[in-house]
């Protein structure tokens, strides 16, 4: 069994269909888990995640820590996109407003993903990125950052990627493809 460290069903959904078609049971974390992301970094928060997780269940792990960063901002808000500001909405016009009408609106998505063993030990990270540039506005309302995160390249915003698309350009796809050999390996499915 592949237990995901988070309490968030879609992601949940969005890593296991990224893992491909491996014949292994994957599951979301205990609902009671919830673990303050203390970490100064991608990868220290998602071990903190994986560690907790790996402890409760005794299962092999998949964590992952991701954010924001646009240029102009000094790569913010980075490791604090979640509590960037305490509603969606409101972190969305935060960037908004520090962006301004500068036309330097590179960024992009970074996903640190790691897969540790029974005990939280480390078996192997990896980063995704997704590069893109800001809009002035959201492309659809009630979105998330991913509705003011243009993908020059799929011509459309982070959050109308299809599932396909995610897992192709996406920074958690790319985490995750990067993972699949070793979670392979830790399952003896080479």
């Amino acid at each position: 069994m592949l237990i995901i460290a988070s309490g968030n069903p879609k992601k949940v959904s969005e890593i296991s269909s990224m893992l491909g078609p491996l014949p292994i049971e994957v599951k979301q974390q205990p609902k009671d888990i919830n673990v303050e992301e203390t970490g100064s970094t991608y990868l220290e928060n998602a071990l903190l995640k994986a560690e907790e997780a790996a402890k409760r269940t005794n299962s092999f792990v998949i964590a992952d820590d991701s954010g924001l960063e646009v240029d102009s901002l000094n790569n913010a808000p980075g490791i604090f996109s979640a509590r960037y500001a305490n509603t969606n909405e409101e972190k969305i016009q935060k960037v908004l407003n520090e962006l301004g009408n500068t036309p330097y609106r590179s960024a992009r998505f970074c996903s640190v993903m790691v897969l540790c063993d029974q005990n939280g030990s480390l078996i192997k990270c990896s980063q995704g990125t997704c590069w893109g540039e800001i809009l002035q506005s959201p492309a659809y309302p009630n979105g998330e950052f991913e509705s003011i995160f243009w993908i020059r390249e799929a011509k459309c915003t982070y959050g109308e990627l299809t599932g396909e698309q995610l897992s192709k350009l996406g920074s958690r796809g790319k985490a995750a493809r990067s993972l699949a050999p070793y979670l392979r390996k830790a399952f003896n499915l080479a």
